[in-house]
């Protein structure tokens, strides 16, 4: 297996934790922007252009091997679950072990109709953090 999935209590139980557990964020930069899980860090697994939506970040991987060792652990979110899926798996295939997808992400998982199926972070309300200091977030990050 090459991460684990986990919903949004049980991955705030690990960041509360004393297990060392950090929250990567994975969202555009905008998104992160608008509030994100405290103490988490930007690094988007894709971009978001007006004109063309989304599109990946040629340096997810490059950035996050220069601020994470491979044996870091990773918990992992998006807005969804999705991104973070891709994100696990694509550390995963570079040497990453100890990552967690959050489901449910940021702002919760909805099914084919519309119906919330895994509430997200925010909708537990749990603590959401608006601003970041310059080395979390994604212009810090990438420099």
């Amino acid at each position: 297996m090459s991460h684990a999935t986990s919903n949004p209590t049980d991955a705030k139980g690990l960041l509360d934790g004393d297990g060392g557990w950090t929250y990567l964020d994975v969202r555009s930069q905008p998104e992160f922007e608008q509030g994100h899980v405290p103490a988490s860090f930007n690094v988007p697994f894709a971009h978001f252009d007006p004109t063309t939506g989304m599109t990946p970040n040629p340096q997810f991987v490059e950035v996050v091997k220069r601020h994470f060792a491979p044996d870091a652990k990773l918990v992992v979110g998006c807005a969804a679950g999705g991104r973070s899926q891709r994100a696990c798996e694509l550390l995963a295939a570079e040497g990453y072990t100890s990552l967690v997808n959050m489901d449910g992400g940021f702002s919760g998982r909805q099914d084919a109709a519309g119906q919330v199926v895994q509430p997200g972070w925010q909708a537990l309300g749990f603590p959401v953090e608006h601003e970041a200091p310059p080395e979390r977030g994604w212009p810090g990050l990438s420099a």
